[in-house]
């Protein structure tokens, strides 16, 4: 065990700017979407239970994009339905954003990459990460710098990148919008939080969207760290980290770190059923673990919050961070994040 003073949550640079006309919403009354939002996705919540997440490479289908996925860290936001967003503009996209940026650049806005810097973005489609016919395909965008009277021999420098899609979306939801509308509810960014600004405000400009942080919630965690427990006998998790922050005087953060083995043999015996995974079973995992802490350390964790979990195949933080050490188990998590993201949208 590991128990240190709290040193406080990170600040969070990024403020979302929100779209001064929103079409998504007027749109949406006129279209008579009110009553479905109101009765329906105002009253979402994560579901009480889930399929057990199956291994399957996503790189085998697109490796060199499911690559630029994985072993970064990326920031989570959640993204109202893009207006009037087409695939076969991705090109016009990147040459406006490109512009946009530069733009922005001569003003004076800060983008952390120096002054004589050139831009090139490219927003590019990631095969393989639908899961039903409703999911919209997810779109990658990678942003590179390179000094403006470097030779053409000097390579490009990724500052920034970051990719926007749907996963085993809410289907009700999906098929109530009109089609004049593309819905990526979840938004991941890796790189300068100002590039961030700039990326997601030029998308609310254009496609009349809104943006905001997207925190994994404690009951997220604790789905995360049962699925990736339960992914120890394909691929093998190494350890199963786990960090608390107690409400204590002064405040501690406590990591526990677990087995692989052990934590598997225990998930193992609370399971009931092969195929899905319940709530009650994620709880008593959680249960377990906490009391099995209290026996050694006299130390009640459920009076704290889970703040973080981690793994060999990633990690997880409840300010809104996530990494992929592997793409064989990212259909499942992406699934979690892409409720999370349902229920974090505004109406």
């Amino acid at each position: 065990m590991e128990a240190t003073p709290c040193r406080g949550t990170p600040s969070n640079n990024f403020t979302p700017k929100r779209a001064a006309n929103n079409l998504y919403r007027s749109y949406g009354a006129g279209a008579g979407l009110t009553s479905v939002r109101k009765g329906k996705l105002t009253s979402l919540k994560l579901p009480t239970s889930r399929e057990v997440p199956k291994a399957r490479d996503l790189s085998e289908r697109d490796p060199e994009q499911i690559s630029k996925l994985t072993e970064k860290n990326w920031n989570l936001y959640y993204v109202t339905p893009l207006y009037k967003f087409v695939y076969t503009g991705l090109k016009s996209y990147s040459r406006q954003l490109s512009a946009f940026i530069v733009a922005e650049k001569q003003k004076g806005i800060a983008v952390e990459v120096g002054l004589e810097t050139s831009f090139k973005v490219n927003f590019s489609i990631i095969q393989g990460l639908t899961e039903i016919e409703e999911d919209a395909e997810a779109v990658f965008l990678q942003i590179c710098s390179k000094p403006k009277f470097a030779t053409e021999a000097t390579a490009e420098t990724v500052v920034w990148s970051g990719w926007l899609s749907c996963v085993n979306g809410n289907t009700e939801y999906l098929s109530s919008l009109p089609p004049e509308f593309t819905c990526l509810p979840l938004f991941c960014a890796n790189g300068a939080a100002t590039m961030t600004a700039l990326v997601t405000t030029w998308f609310q400009r254009t496609f009349d969207c809104n943006f905001g942080p997207l925190r994994i919630g404690s009951n997220s965690l604790c789905w995360l760290a049962a699925m990736w427990t339960g992914c120890e006998p394909e691929m093998g998790i190494r350890y199963l980290k786990l960090s608390w922050s107690l409400p204590c005087s002064p405040p501690l953060n406590v990591s526990f770190t677990v087995h692989p083995g052990d934590a598997w043999e225990l998930w193992r015996t609370i399971r009931q059923d092969q195929v899905r995974m319940t709530i009650e079973e994620v709880d008593q995992f959680m249960s377990c673990l906490e009391s099995h802490f209290f026996r050694h350390f006299k130390i009640h964790l459920s009076a704290g919050e889970l703040t973080d979990v981690s793994t060999s195949l990633g990690s997880a933080h409840r300010d809104g961070k996530i990494k992929f050490m592997s793409s064989h188990y990212m259909p499942g998590i992406l699934t979690l994040l892409t409720e999370s993201a349902f229920v974090m949208m505004p109406i």
